[in-house]
């Protein structure tokens, strides 16, 4: 079933969605363990699982002979793969991440006919990351979408049948419902919160049928975001996603990462849930401030893990109480506490 379909039924209920998006494993890993981790989340029935895709890594190794050598290498196994394993093993919808990033126009359509031909009706269109050596900047491949735009525009073009070799007649058409991403405090690449949205308004103006936004701790945030959406012509569902804060270090990598704003009262939390152990009141042994955080010894962790908990919970409490369709949380590879934030949810 598509999303979008998903999230109309859940409308005419009056109910909030609950989904989330899983990591595939290292490469070499064992599957079993993203099994352990999905099996927990099912027991709140999520109509769809998000997959998300890590592009290959390059990197130019020096031989003993002194010859620089390009070396590709694949940290994960792509989300074609684990989406077959989930649907078999789980029987629910999944929506695999399809990434500009590192891959020519013609590969996308290679991955893109294999989902079509499992049966696999949604994904998310994404352009993704710089490599590490780019600075910053993004490079799309030769022959490659620069931006996610382009990606929604073929695979709305394969929806009507319209692949890239145009010598082929009565090609079967695709039937994919597409979400794209939003960002509720602005892309770091965008000049202004105006033109991000516009970006955003022309993505779903290519054929998009749902935003699923950014991680963001602040629900004033998500309501402006929102707001200015729907004042740029953007009618689209917009699903708020959300991760909890689990440790200390978070505080610095989450905001340096994502380009994104942790509010005062939720580092406040954190750096004193760091500074006092659960089991009796005591300071953490070691724990000194950093940059603003604390470092943080495993006494800390359940008490930063209760904190973030706590903070998802009031999130998610006030986003379903706003009549949000679908609240989606960011599971980094672990369900224990997005379990916990669904017991107290939904």
């Amino acid at each position: 079933m598509k999303v979008s379909t998903i999230l109309e039924t859940a409308k005419i209920e009056k109910r909030t969605i609950f989904s989330f998006e899983i990591v595939p494993p290292l490469r070499g890993g064992d599957v079993q363990n993203i099994y352990r981790a999905v099996e927990p989340l099912m027991e709140f029935n999520p109509p769809h699982i998000n997959i998300t895709y890590h592009r290959d890594e390059v990197e130019y190794r020096t031989t003993d002979a002194g010859v620089i050598k390009k070396i590709v290498t694949t940290k994960r196994p792509g989300s074609v793969a684990l989406a077959a394993a989930l649907m078999n093993r789980f029987k629910v919808e999944v929506v695999p991440h399809v990434v500009c990033a590192g891959a020519t126009q013609y590969e996308l359509e290679n991955d893109l006919i294999d989902l079509n031909f499992m049966g696999i009706e949604n994904v998310l269109a994404l352009r993704g990351d710089p490599q590490p050596g780019e600075h910053g900047i993004f490079t799309p491949e030769a022959g490659g979408h620069r931006y996610a735009c382009g990606l929604v525009k073929q695979i709305v073009a394969m929806n009507s049948g319209k692949y890239l070799d145009e010598t082929l007649r009565e090609a079967t058409p695709t039937n994919f419902c597409t979400g794209v991403a939003g960002y509720p405090e602005k892309h770091y690449e965008a000049a202004d919160a105006e033109s991000d949205i516009e970006h955003l308004r022309a993505k779903v103006a290519a054929g998009a049928d749902y935003i699923v936004t950014q991680m963001f701790f602040d629900n004033a945030r998500f309501f402006d975001f929102v707001k200015h959406c729907r004042a740029a012509g953007i009618t689209v569902p917009i699903i708020p996603g959300l991760k909890p804060i689990s440790t200390v270090r978070h505080l610095e990598t989450l905001p340096k990462t994502f380009n994104i704003n942790i509010p005062e009262e939720l580092v406040r939390a954190v750096e004193q849930a760091a500074k006092t152990d659960l089991r009796g009141g005591d300071s953490c042994s070691g724990g000194r401030l950093v940059n603003g955080g604390v470092s943080e010894p495993v006494s800390c962790n359940a008490a930063v893990r209760k904190a973030g908990v706590e903070w998802a919970i009031a999130q998610s409490r006030e986003l379903i109480a706003h009549g949000v369709p679908a609240v989606h949380y960011y599971t980094m590879g672990k369900s224990d506490n997005i379990v916990e934030i669904a017991r107290a949810v939904f």
